[in-house]
């Protein structure tokens, strides 16, 4: 899919020419399709959509992102898409559901058929941001006392009703996980084996374990599914990676929004309407106004000290974005290492110690530039306060920077919240009220 192609359609759209239209997305992949409806304005999506085939209109919808299903949903109406909605996995609906009014998903539900019913409903049983609420609770499973010329029978017939076959967990009767055999072994092997004789090792997850870092763990081991069983080891479904990949993509698109001051688009951005992009940025830019205050401030309450040494006035923009880097690189560095489970929040005090080292380290560095640039300019004793500053602010920014995302998690709140622009500007306000004490202490003013 191109930017031409996009252009191509909307430009159709726009003229009118339905036949046309019509003819070039038939011709497409509906992967293709559904990206071009990503791009396109909300509502030319609806005369795209009823133009395409039902078996490619069932495709193309469930390669669309939840907002773009829930806007087509809106705009056509729940018997358009119940086809559609029908053929989507149970995890896939559960998304989409969380998208929608009450009153449109309770609708679309009960279009469903029992079993799919069934199905939807356990996705739907789980806190959100849980894997269970990403897994799929179609799989195939196997016995470890039956044959595998068995269990490869059952996979042929189940399989196609399933959302992978490339990995089998093996459960007892009871259901409780026992490992997992490889589509691969269950070809390849003698028929005529039991099924524990090719057992690997599960690597697995529980219902209630959050969602990203499982996904993480899931993409970083190459685990095709990844069992997930309840709190008594019994089976209830499996994260496969394209689904845990698609957790990792959309985490990752909220924390860089967050930490640009604004919240992630439900769209592209040149399908996104004005309101929508003004909404995601207008709410991180009074939170960061009201911040600012606390700057304006600071300056303030040390007039006088300015009025008496011009000169610190000079360096003020060089500390505060020492300050405010400093803190950012640190949230980032830790709001990192908590998504991928290298760091948790019972690691706060190694996290600090660690952080205020890092700090300290790059303080020295940069303050014996700056003691030599500002002595040759303005003498030893700016130099001095510039030096002492510019370590303390590294010291106390990397710190508070590294410290901040776990209390955010402590909390339960995304640790993305506290994003660079936030921590920047506390850094500024913090860092200035070091400069100035020091500034004061050492030319006794």
């Amino acid at each position: 899919m191109t930017v031409h192609e996009v252009r191509s359609i909307d430009d159709l759209v726009r003229d009118g020419d339905l036949g046309a239209i019509s003819a070039a997305v038939a011709a497409m992949p509906p992967g293709d399709v559904a990206a071009i409806l990503e791009q396109l304005v909300r509502r030319r999506r609806p005369i795209v959509f009823r133009l395409l085939a039902k078996d490619a209109a069932v495709e193309v919808f469930d390669d669309l992102s939840p907002a773009a299903q829930r806007d087509l949903v809106a705009d056509l109406g729940t018997a358009e898409v119940a086809d559609a909605f029908d053929a989507l996995d149970p995890d896939d609906r559960a998304e989409l559901l969380d998208e929608l009014p009450a009153t449109v998903a309770n609708s679309l539900i009960q279009r469903l058929s029992p079993r799919e019913r069934e199905r939807t409903a356990t996705v739907l049983g789980f806190r959100r941001g849980s894997v269970g609420r990403r897994m799929s609770p179609e799989f195939v499973h196997a016995h470890p006392d039956e044959p595998v010329g068995e269990a490869l029978e059952r996979v042929k017939t189940r399989g196609h009703a399933a959302e992978t076959i490339y990995t089998v967990p093996v459960v007892d009767r009871t259901r409780h996980l026992c490992g997992v055999v490889s589509l691969r072994d269950l070809l390849l092997v003698d028929q005529s084996d039991p099924v524990r004789d090719h057992l690997r090792q599960p690597i697995f997850a529980h219902v209630d374990d959050s969602a990203e870092p499982t996904a993480q763990r899931c993409v970083d081991r190459g685990i095709l599914a990844m069992p997930v069983v309840d709190s008594e080891e019994r089976l209830v479904g499996v994260l496969t990676i394209d689904d845990a990949v698609d957790i990792i993509e959309q985490a990752r698109d909220e924390d860089e929004a967050r930490a640009g001051a604004r919240e992630p688009l439900d769209a592209p951005y040149l399908a996104s309407s004005i309101l929508s992009i003004t909404r995601a940025r207008i709410v991180w830019l009074f939170v960061l106004a009201v911040s600012a205050i606390l700057t304006v401030n600071v300056l303030e309450i040390f007039e006088g000290t300015l009025e008496q040494r011009v000169a610190l006035a000079l360096f003020i923009p060089l500390l505060t974005g020492i300050g405010g880097n400093t803190g950012s690189q640190a949230a980032t560095t830790v709001t990192r290492a908590l998504a991928v489970d290298e760091a948790a929040p019972r690691d706060i005090a190694r996290v600090a110690g660690k952080e205020a080292r890092v700090g300290l380290t790059m303080g020295l560095g940069l303050g014996v530039a700056g003691f030599v640039v500002a002595t040759l300019v303005y003498g030893v004793d700016i130099g001095t306060v510039i030096a002492t500053t510019i370590l303390a602010v590294c010291t106390m920014a990397a710190t508070v920077g590294g410290v901040m995302p776990l209390i955010a998690r402590v909390i339960r709140v995304d640790p993305a919240v506290f994003s660079t622009p936030f921590i920047s500007t506390f850094c500024d306000a913090t860092g200035l009220i070091i400069y100035f004490l020091i500034a004061r202490a050492v030319l006794g003013i």
